[in-house]
């Protein structure tokens, strides 16, 4: 009842008794549902323009697809193949990342945002993930990344 009431004086302008005001916001919580939180919403991050490289988020595939047969949620690669919907040479080609050096690979999980063409290519570092001495790769990816705005140098 008295809900109607103040819903009955907002929308007639006539005043029904006090009124509280305060700012909220919404959060994400468990399970997917949102919050509702009191104050100011905090302001979001900035997000640096430009989109994730593919090399960054195929060698972070391959991590995951490794994690997931090394816990035997998938039986093998061929396995994987079938539930992505690609080829099982497709799979191993992805797979072969992990055969760079660990250096490596942190560079490539960390390449800054791009826009437009991507400079490292997955086809461009096949002949480096066959080779199979980690000190060749990192000779061979210096040379191939000189080139590169990493983003620990300013």
């Amino acid at each position: 009842m008295m809900a109607r009431q103040a819903a009955h004086g907002a929308a007639t302008g006539v005043p029904c008794g006090p009124t509280v005001e305060f700012k909220v916001h919404f959060r994400n919580g468990d399970r997917g549902r949102k919050r509702l939180r009191r104050g100011v919403a905090p302001m979001p991050r900035p997000v640096e323009p430009g989109r994730i490289p593919r090399i960054s988020r195929l060698m972070a595939l391959a991590i995951h697809f490794d994690r997931l047969v090394r816990q035997g949620a998938v039986r093998d690669y061929a396995e994987l193949a079938r539930l992505g919907g690609v080829s099982r040479a497709r799979v191993s080609q992805i797979m072969d990342l992990l055969n760079l050096a660990p250096d490596i690979q942190e560079e490539i999980l960390f390449l800054p945002p791009t826009s437009g063409r991507d400079v490292v290519t997955e086809r461009g570092l096949r002949e480096t993930t066959a080779e199979t001495s980690w000190a060749r790769q990192v000779r061979a990816w210096r040379s191939f990344g000189s080139n590169l705005a990493r983003p620990d140098s300013k």
